[in-house]
Parts: structure tokens; sequence; C-alpha cells
């Protein structure tokens, strides 16, 4: 294949992705919505009130930046995890690997597909929180920087997912015992200046947590976790991820019978 073909191979799969998400957006965009803002009412004004500060902030400040990169995080995941396994689950998978397409177009089209939903919910929950919370962005390219990242890293793991599940109750189970519990340990709703030292250095294996640091930074310039460190982190995973996931497609195993 030349690059343009290369091109429309890839935009085909990103514009059938965005398709997919936003012919049922009722069930796609509105729920983490919905979701979000009960967050916000209930742990930014309900309780946040009693709470008080959290490192200096008032705590619906300090929670907003965690509730804006939770949606990012379980939107990316859910879109590819979902789309990728039922193209698997209805056999057209087959189809586009044996095609003349690059195994890394195809990942790179389900790639930015989740990607674009995982952005647009974060987007809105990001205009939602300004009802609830005063932001001035502390950094833009830190922002933009490292929610692109993770949308990308957790759109490489919901893939990976995809691949591995023989049924469509295996795409619930990293979710459900794996990436919520990252997610509510990964410093959302707390700081880990709070928790006790064997606690902190266990929280630091969390890659959540580096991601919700560096995007708080980003959003209002306070960090538990050096910003270097939390873009290696999200980095080598990235990167890592890419690699698994593009020898899964080219090895083909649990894709072709």
């Amino acid at each position: 294949m030349d690059n343009q073909q290369k091109w429309v191979a890839f935009s085909t799969i990103v514009r059938r992705e965005i398709r997919r998400f936003m012919r049922i957006w009722p069930q796609t965009l509105v729920p983490p919505v919905i979701t979000m803002a009960l967050y916000f009412v209930i742990f930014g004004k309900l309780i946040g009130s009693r709470i008080g500060e959290m490192s200096t902030l008032p705590y619906i400040q300090f929670v907003a930046p965690g509730l804006i990169m939770m949606s990012v995080i379980t939107n990316s995941y859910s879109n590819v995890v979902s789309s990728f396994f039922g193209s698997k689950f209805q056999r057209n998978i087959e189809e586009l690997l044996v095609s003349p397409t690059p195994n890394w177009i195809i990942l790179a089209g389900y790639t930015v597909g989740g990607m674009c939903r995982g952005l647009g919910v974060g987007l809105i929950v990001t205009l939602l929180s300004l009802y609830f919370a005063q932001f001035s962005l502390h950094s833009v390219p830190v922002t933009i920087a490292i929610v692109l990242l993770t949308s990308l890293l957790f759109s490489l793991a919901g893939l990976i997912n995809a691949i591995f599940a023989v049924s469509f109750d295996d795409i619930s189970i990293i979710p459900t015992f794996v990436l919520t519990p990252l997610i509510y340990l990964g410093g959302v709703f707390y700081s880990i200046e709070l928790l006790s030292g064997i606690w902190q250095s266990i929280s630091l294996f969390n890659p959540i947590l580096y991601m919700v640091n560096a995007f708080r930074y980003g959003m209002v310039g306070i960090t538990d976790i050096d910003l270097l460190s939390s873009f290696a982190m999200v980095g080598l995973f990235s990167v890592i991820l890419f690699f698994v996931a593009l020898w899964l497609l080219e090895k083909g195993s649990r894709l072709r019978n």
C-alpha cells in the first residue's frame, strides 16, 4: 500500500469508530457525564464542604482534575475494548487482518477512535466542572500532553483486553477488578501525603497516580509526584503497550479461526 492508501485505511477506521459511538450518543456520552455530575455534587459540594481544603486547595478544586481524568481513562478504555471485541465476535476483524492494511494502521485507527471518545467525554466533563469550580490553567502544554498520553495508553490497554477476551463477560473483568481499584487508589479523591510511609510507597506502583497528579499540576499547579517521573511513567507504559498490541496483531492469536 502507498501512503495515500494507508491514510484512507486509517481515516476510514477512525471515522467508523467515531460514528459508532456518536450514533448511540445517549448510551456512550450521556451516562458518564451524569455519573461525573453526581461525583461533583456528592464529593465536591456535599462532602467537600465538610472536608474544607486538600493540599491548600478547596476540595472541589482538588478533586475536579481527578474526576476529569477518570472520565478520560474509562471511556478511552471501554470504547476500544467493546468495539474491537465486537469486530472479533462478528468475525469481520479477520477480513481486516488478511487485507493489505498494515497492522500498525489497524492499531492506530482503533486507538485514535478510542481517544476521540475519551477526549470528547473529558471535554464535556471539564465544561461541567466549571459550574462547580473555578479554574485557570496552570500549564496548557502539560495538561494537553498528559491527557493525550493517558487516553492513548488506555485505548491500547482496551485493545489488548479485547484480543484476549473470549466472551463479552471477559471485557468487564479488567475494568471491574483492576481498573476501578487503581482509579480509586490513584489520588483522585485524596493526596498521598495523607498516607503513612509504607502506603505512600505502595501507591507509587499505581500508574494512574502519575497521570492524575500530572493533570492536576497542569490545571491547578500542585502535584504529589515529580512531573518528569509522571511523563516518563506514562510514556514508558504507552510504548510497551503499543508494541505488545502490535505483536498480538501480528501473531493473530485469538483473532483468526
